[in-house]
């Protein structure tokens, strides 16, 4: 079978070498306080400039939008420096590199809103947990999740400016684009889905409500810093995190539809990839791709066969790496080589120093 992966692609106005994206991956590891991105975290992300794009770690778009600690925002006049420190690294070694912009809604602790509920577009209970750090301990931890409250329309608003002022703060940062992560249960998709959204207002009930705030939050990021440097990341598959929605699927297409209307950079699609999780169907793929031809991203669980099938059946135009590009920096060398790849410390994925973030090796560095 052919190897389309290792072949040059276009995407968002570049020229890349091969089709290997690095997918966006929390980390936790911002300094404090503040969520600030720093020196270490652009080590990191240059380690690995020889994916055909990075796409961040998730950056909340204002202290309401964030949901675990010391993951980074792009809000503050600090926050848009240390970024800086991460696109000046990551040029420098000629890789391209898109900021994630996230709101996590519900997925969110009390702790981090002094003592406010998280928000919603509805109030409704759910089985999500949060990774946050115990001021007691200083230890890591998982923590259920609240009912959230609901948004007011108002406050809807104020959110899609802030998305829009984070985009402008992304490029002010010298990101080469944005990624809008409307997936995974977070805000946006929390809005898509009939089990997420309850709303009766102009949000809410039909599959056209439902679907407005991602089209103006889609719309109003692409107003301030171009289409073409606005991507969105969406997962039609999940059903964890009480997210198992039965319009999801026909909700999906019919935003690809929309997107395909905005011209955006690209559509990221992520698949569920734990045990027994829902299978992304060959039919949906042909679906989606008939309704959006702009550059698709894919990412779950991909190895090289199997990156190479969806490649040669058309059905996406690059593929996103997510665990393996932890431990194993020079990625596309080691696949394109048929290098052994090496393992993730898991213990190491959140919070923490250079153990388990900078240190891991290259092929030539091992050998």
């Amino acid at each position: 079978m052919p190897q389309p992966l290792f072949s040059p692609a276009s995407i968002a106005g570049h020229v890349v070498p091969h089709r290997i994206v690095m997918a966006p991956m929390t980390r936790a590891r911002s300094t404090q306080p503040g969520d600030v991105p720093n020196a270490m975290n652009a080590r990191y992300y240059a380690q690995r400039a020889s994916a055909a794009l990075i796409v961040t770690e998730a950056s909340q778009v204002s202290p309401q939008g964030k949901g675990y600690s010391f993951t980074p925002g792009i809000y503050s006049s600090e926050q848009v420096a240390g970024w800086r420190l991460v696109s000046d690294a990551v040029h420098a070694k000629g890789g391209r590199i898109f900021l994630q912009l996230w709101h996590v809604g519900r997925m969110s602790h009390s702790d981090f809103h002094n003592g406010e509920l998280p928000v919603a577009p509805s109030a409704v209970s759910f089985g999500g947990s949060i990774w946050r750090v115990n001021p007691e301990t200083n230890r890591g931890e998982m923590v259920a999740c609240p009912t959230p409250r609901a948004l007011s329309p108002d406050e809807i608003h104020q959110i899609i400016s802030d998305f829009r002022k984070a985009a402008r703060s992304a490029i002010d940062a010298g990101f080469d684009g944005v990624e809008i992560h409307g997936a995974n249960g977070y805000l946006v998709d929390q809005f898509l889905r009939t089990n997420s959204n309850t709303r009766s207002d102009e949000y809410g009930g039909s599959r056209e409500n439902r679907l407005r705030f991602l089209k103006e939050l889609v719309a109003a990021v692409a107003a301030e810093v171009g289409a073409d440097r606005t991507a969105i990341r969406l997962a039609p598959f999940l059903t964890a995190r009480g997210m198992d929605c039965p319009d999801i699927l026909p909700t999906i297409l019919e935003s690809a539809g929309f997107l395909q209307t905005q011209g955006v950079a690209y559509l990221h699609l992520v698949e569920a990839d734990w045990d027994d999780a829902p299978q992304f169907s060959e039919s949906y793929r042909k679906e989606i791709r008939a309704r959006f031809r702009r550059p698709i991203i894919v990412a779950g669980s991909y190895n090289l066969d199997k990156a190479n099938w969806v490649l040669n059946s058309g059905y996406a135009d690059l593929v996103a790496f997510g665990r393996p590009f932890i431990a194993n920096p020079d990625l596309p060398y080691r696949l394109a080589k048929g290098l052994p790849l090496a393992v993730f410390d898991g213990a190491s994925l959140f919070g923490g120093g250079e153990h388990g973030y900078t240190d891991y090796q290259t092929a030539c560095e091992a050998a």
